[in-house]
């Protein structure tokens, strides 16, 4: 694939990604990963998709700071940012066939569940809400895929609407502070292999996240939620399918 055709694909895809997450809380990982393991292997895309999706998250959450649940961000975001450091270091040891089906399967659940419906009828509650946040902190780290745990979990704490999103963003900001350095220290050079593409995916979710969302939300929120799953189920074979191939 040329290597200016695929830029402009991560770039339309960023930007896509960067807008999705503005309005359904998660999404840039989910999209952008896929398509850079295409070019590189699932262990190197997990890492280097992680400084775009901080970036757009450090973004969403200034933009949404005043409206964070204080409460449920330091005790609901502290054992999912401890999870996703677990997740990170166990991520410098698996290999990228056993990452590849790790976040095919991640895929999966959540679009099936969005694209059936059943997600909106999915919550957690108490304890089983408190373990969905560290196992969502635990595979956002392992292979950056953690948004349909962590918002199936986070409707168990029953807050309003643009808390939710607001708080949902500083969790995944949090997961995201605590994974990244992990990252960095073991995946440092072959993230500087593809530097430009990931700075093409860092300005692509920051244009999404700034302006996508006004777009998206002219959109019917049903017809939107259902399109995403469908997606997100197919990105999910894909990648299992990948391993196969």
């Amino acid at each position: 694939m040329p290597d200016a055709f695929f830029s402009g694909l991560v770039l339309l895809a960023a930007i896509i990604a960067g807008g999705i997450a503005s309005v359904a809380g998660f999404g840039i990982g989910s999209l952008l990963t896929p398509l850079l393991s295409l070019q590189v292997e699932t262990k190197v895309a997990v890492a280097a998709i992680s400084i775009p999706h901080f970036l757009g998250t450090l973004l969403r959450f200034w933009l949404l700071r005043k409206a964070v649940d204080r409460h449920v961000l330091l005790s609901f975001g502290l054992t999912s940012a401890a999870g996703g450091l677990i997740g990170a270091v166990l991520h410098s040891f698996a290999g990228s066939p056993i990452l590849t089906a790790v976040f095919g399967s991640l895929l999966i659940f959540p679009g099936a569940m969005g694209a059936t419906g059943l997600a909106e009828r999915l919550r957690f509650e108490g304890i089983a809400a408190w373990l969905a946040g560290a196992a969502s902190g635990l595979f956002g780290g392992l292979v950056g895929n953690q948004g349909g745990i962590r918002s199936a979990a986070l409707l168990g704490f029953d807050v309003p609407r643009d808390a939710f999103v607001a708080t949902a963003t500083a969790i995944a900001l949090a997961v995201d502070v605590a994974r990244m350095p992990v990252y960095l220290v073991t995946e440092a050079r072959e993230i500087g292999k593809i530097w430009a593409l990931v700075g093409v995916a860092s300005a692509g979710v920051l244009i999404g996240t700034a302006v996508g969302a006004r777009v998206l939300r002219r959109i019917p929120e049903s017809i939107f939620r259902r399109s995403v799953s469908t997606l997100i189920l197919i990105l999910g074979l894909f990648m299992l399918l990948r391993i196969g191939g």
